[in-house]
């Protein structure tokens, strides 16, 4: 079943924890940006040392657009992300990469994986998806932040990834609605990270299920 995964740009712990209970009401999975200010221009709250995510019922998914994403990484998965997924650009090199996801895994994910800037090959993956459980498309020009509009350029990457990679499971990112959503299915993508359309809705619950219905319905 493909899936719609309502995503979280937290001011705050409180802030997150609010939007997290409302979502955890309908969605089985919630991913959580986590922004530094230096990979990308936006900065939002991100536990500390010790601190654990709030207990909701759902699963969390982090999406780390850092400069560190090792340390973040080992920092939500203790806290109970067990997803956690990073930009392949903040990692310097392949040996990186295999450092952090043996440590998240070692700190408790369950699942790890990429993600791509809209602009970045896609072949600079092909050596790592493998070890990926997932990996994660852009599909917004401007990362860190929520309203950006979809990008038209990310569905022939996509495509093409697919075809390379048939066994990977793929998610998209930015911009997503009912209007967008039919063709990442037809594309290949599983996973739906869907932040305003959502978040911004009058009854998320209800927008939900539309999404839901609508990533299923091919």
């Amino acid at each position: 079943m493909n899936e719609i995964i309502p995503t979280i740009v937290p001011l705050s712990a409180d802030d997150f924890a609010s939007r997290a209970t409302t979502l955890a009401a309908f969605a089985p999975v919630i991913q959580i940006d986590a922004v530094d200010g230096v990979f990308a221009p936006n900065s939002t709250w991100m536990p500390e040392d010790g601190q654990r995510l709030p207990e909701t019922g759902a699963r969390y998914e982090a999406h780390l657009m850092v400069s560190d994403p090792l340390s973040v990484g080992v920092t939500f998965a203790h806290a109970g992300a067990t997803r956690i997924i990073a930009q392949a650009e903040a990692f310097g090199s392949a040996s990186a990469i295999e450092a952090a996801f043996a440590a998240w895994r070692a700190a408790g994910a369950t699942e790890v994986g990429l993600a791509m800037l809209i602009d970045t090959p896609i072949e600079a993956l092909a050596a790592h998806v493998q070890r990926c459980d997932s990996i994660l498309f852009m599909t917004i020009a401007r990362i860190g932040k929520q309203g950006e509009p979809f990008d038209p350029r990310a569905l022939p990457r996509i495509v093409e990834f697919a075809r390379l990679h048939p066994e990977s499971v793929l998610a998209a990112d930015g911009g997503l609605n009912e209007e967008v959503i039919p063709a990442l299915v037809h594309a290949g993508v599983r996973r739906f990270c869907v932040g305003s359309a959502i978040a911004a809705a009058e009854d998320p619950a209800a927008v939900y299920k539309r999404l839901s219905e609508v990533a299923n319905a091919l």
